[in-house]
């Protein structure tokens, strides 16, 4: 398979399943086994291109991938005033680490969670690592790493940022929580799932790109008000 075929083939999967991820009439039950096949196929497609690790870095630097609006403040503050950072992520641990870096912010505090590549002696991609984390199983991928959770014992306050109800068991990992405050980002189908949105989430933004909202409220409980 050529490599500008990879690209066409991969959003064919998107557009096939992601429909389905946000289908608010099916249950998670449904929508598993079709999430697993999704992220299976995709991750097989990579493998078959045999991608160079060395060649990672240039494809996120020629690519449209970036953060949020407002990232350098949310990462920079938290960085200043020790407060750890998660990251769960559906998609490829390698990618979202190296956006992170490129946009100068990938500090010591912060912690992804997500699908790593595997790569063999000549570093090229023959495999993931582990279990596939999907959207539907972030919390698993939380409880598996609950090592990394054991610091935070003494911080018992979470603010939880997600875009998908999936995203809401991912404080899962951390004990004696005494406050969550979980605050969503509704993109698509807003009228057809913000009722969903609304239930589960105390804060809903709509087609919001940016941490504004976030940025305020992690300033006001950092004293910067």
């Amino acid at each position: 398979m050529g490599k500008d075929v990879l690209p066409v083939i991969l959003k064919n999967l998107l557009d096939t399943y992601y429909p389905i991820e946000i289908d608010s009439t099916r249950s998670v039950d449904e929508k598993l086994p079709l999430m697993v096949e999704w992220w299976t196929r995709a991750h097989d497609l990579l493998v078959e291109q045999r991608i160079k690790k060395d060649l990672l870095a240039t494809a996120v630097r020629e690519s449209e991938a970036m953060l949020r609006d407002g990232y350098q403040l949310f990462f920079d503050h938290l960085y200043e005033h020790s407060i750890p950072l998660l990251i769960f992520s559906a998609g490829i641990g390698d990618i979202l680490e190296e956006v992170i870096r490129q946009a100068g912010v990938f500090h010591p505090n912060v912690k992804v969670f997500s699908n790593y590549m595997d790569f063999d002696e000549s570093g090229v991609l023959k495999a993931f690592k582990g279990e596939l984390i999907h959207i539907y199983n972030k919390r698993e991928g939380a409880l598996l790493n609950t090592g990394h959770f054991q610091e935070l014992r003494t911080r018992p306050n979470v603010l939880l940022l997600g875009d998908s109800l999936g995203d809401l068991t991912m404080a899962d990992g951390v004990q004696d929580i005494e406050n969550i405050l979980k605050i969503g980002f509704l993109n698509d189908k807003v009228e057809e799932r913000k009722q969903s949105y609304m239930d589960s989430y105390d804060i809903v933004l709509l087609k919001d790109e940016t941490l504004e909202v976030s940025n305020a409220i992690m300033l006001y409980l950092t004293g910067n008000k």
